[in-house]
Parts: structure tokens; sequence; C-alpha cells
């Protein structure tokens, strides 16, 4: 299938993804994207001048099946005559004792692996396997968890890695379906495994993949890669003009704030929250965004407000002070008064059927 090449070639041109005669380094799972992905700059490798290595995290997680995966990735690697370097960690202890998701913990461990064996290797750029119809399936994952434009936008063909922003992780299939792949590796007799876990739907992303987007190709929308990564782009591409603006703004603050468009104003004050490292959700911006000077409880410690000038100021709350100032009062008769702390009080002591009240 030399289309899927040449399409994947013009991609890394076109975006400059990849700089000639750099180092590489290929994150491969074993399942048929990244394994395919591996084939194809291999592929490419001569003519770009590129020195290709391979990377493997094995997770654990699924016993006989992991240690599968790896000595598949490492066999290959083998085959093409690459590099390979193999990380473990323990995923599922580590998540029980921070009470996180397993996919979470996963996550920070392989991200954080690949990103020093990059840096061991001296390597720039990571290649991820990322492709077509994970974009949609994490547009719907945002989507229905209320994420803004920047969420809905997806993930990007370069992006700083978690773990360490020296690093650069370039998606090269992000415009690539999942039916291609699979088909470029049955013509070429690539060998990968399936990750069983992917056909479970105790995860949400499966439930989307294997029930929600099933349904809406069917009855509502066949091109729905097509007219979701279309929206993608465009959100993504708004979304970075707004975060721009804002950082200008930030800089240089004309026009006021009340003059500025709203997507502007909102991002400008999500980025002040993120650098208080408070966690900008929506309601709280848009009270910041419509409240000058009106201070909003972030815990029982800490308050913030946006000033007239658009600025935010994060203020300490006081602990309440225990008043250990007290009155004794000594009731004579059937009535008296008395004051405390600027106030007066009465009181008065009736009998009702053999009980003595104090009112």
């Amino acid at each position: 299938m030399t289309s899927l090449l040449e399409k994947v070639e013009r991609t890394i041109s076109g975006r400059r993804l990849f700089r000639h005669g750099e180092r590489v380094l290929v994150a491969v799972s074993g399942g048929v994207d990244s394994t395919v992905l591996l084939h194809l700059l291999q592929a490419l490798a001569a003519q770009r001048c590129w020195k290709l290595f391979v990377v493997h995290f094995n997770h654990q997680l699924r016993g006989r099946s992991s240690d599968a995966d790896e000595r598949l990735v490492r066999a290959t690697a083998v085959a093409l005559d690459l590099r390979f370097f193999v990380g473990t960690g323990p995923v599922g202890p580590l998540a029980q004792e921070r009470g996180q998701s397993i996919e979470m913990v996963a996550r920070e461990l392989r991200h954080a692996f690949i990103a020093r064996t990059a840096a061991r290797l001296r390597i720039r750029a990571v290649a991820l396997a990322h492709h077509a119809d994970d974009q949609v399936e994490l547009f719907f994952l945002r989507l229905l968890r209320g994420a803004g434009g920047e969420g809905i936008a997806g993930m990007k063909w370069c992006s700083p890695s978690p773990a360490n922003p020296k690093v650069q992780l370039v998606r090269p299939l992000l415009d690539v379906s999942r039916v291609d792949l699979e088909q470029f590796a049955r013509e070429n007799k690539i060998r990968f495994r399936e990750d069983a876990s992917n056909a479970s739907h105790d995860f949400l992303r499966n439930r989307i993949r294997h029930e929600l987007l099933p349904l809406l190709r069917g009855r509502f929308q066949r091109a729905l890669n097509q007219t979701v990564l279309r929206l993608m782009e465009i959100v993504g591409a708004e979304a970075q003009f707004a975060e721009a603006a804002a950082h200008a703004w930030l800089t240089h603050p004309h026009p006021s704030f009340e003059n500025l468009a709203i997507p502007v104003a909102r991002r400008v004050l999500q980025l002040q929250l993120q650098r208080h490292k408070v966690r900008p959700d929506f309601d709280l911006i848009e009270t910041l965004r419509l409240s000058p000077d009106k201070p909003v409880a972030l815990s029982p410690v800490a308050t913030v407000a946006r000033g007239v000038a658009g600025r935010l100021s994060v203020s300490p709350i006081s602990p309440p002070m225990f008043d250990q100032s007290g009155r004794a009062v000594e009731l004579k008769g059937r009535a008296g008064q008395g004051s405390f702390g600027g106030l007066r009080f009465h009181w008065r002591i009736i009998k009702r059927r053999g009980t003595t009240l104090l009112r």
C-alpha cells in the first residue's frame, strides 16, 4: 500500500515534523498502529538520513500478554537492525497507593521513561502512533467531560513531552485511519499484537469506540472522521489565536479588559489562574469575568478576585479567632438585662407547669 507511505511522507514534509538527518526515538507498544509507524519511518529513513531507535514500556498489567508484547517489539527492532530500549514500572501498585486511575499512572510512568531515554540518547523527537480514530475518540471523550476549545482541539502534530519540555512528541499519523493502518499491516505481512483491554467496555474511551462511534457513523454521519477532524482543526486554530492574544494582552494590556473579546478575556483569566496554580473551571472564570472586585472562595483559606484592570489577586482568609472574653450574669429576680460585646440583652424567668424556662 504505497499510497499510505506517500501520504505519511507528504505529511512529515509539509508539516516539517522531523529534521533531515536527525535521530528519532519511536515508541512502539506492539499494537498495529505503532508497529506500522515503525515500518513506515524505517522505509523513509534512508532518504531522510534518519537514525531510528525503538523504545517500549512494559506496564506489567496483563501478565504474560505484556511480556509477549515486549518480546514482539524486541524481535521487530532486531529484525530492522535498530537499537531497542525497554522500561517497566509498578503501575498497578502505584495507582492503588495514590488513589489514581491505572490509565493516569501508566501514562505518567511511560512518558517519564520515554523522556529519560530520549534525553540520554540526546534525541529531540519521539514518534508516537496516535491516529485519526484516536483523535475522534478523544474529541468525544473531552466533549462529554466539558472541555474547552483547547481540549476539544485534541492532540497536536508536535507538542512538548509532559515529562520533559525539551523532548518533542511527534504524531505523523493523525490524519490516517486505523483501517488504513490495518490494511498496510496485512499487505506487508507485519506482525502485531492486539491489546485485549481495548475490547473491554469498562473504560469510557472504549465505550465511545465500540458503542457511540459506530452508532453515529451508521445512523448519522458516515464520514464522521472527516467532519470531526475538520472541526478540531478549526477549533484548535481559534483556540491558539485566543491564547496568543491573551499572552499579548498580559504583556501589554490594551485595550481595557472590559473591551476584550469574550474568548480572549476568558483565556486571560485562565492563564492567570494557572499561574496561581488554581484549576480554571468555566464557572469560576465566568464569575471573575462578569464580577470585578468580587472575591470568590477557592478554599476555606483563600479567595481570588479580578480587579477592574483585569488582573487577578489571590488572598488568604484569616481563620476566625475564638473570643475568649466572657461575662457572668447572676440571675436575680424574675427579669433583668445586661450587655456583652456592645450588644444589650434581656432575660426573663417564667414557670410553666412545674418547669422553669429562661428567655
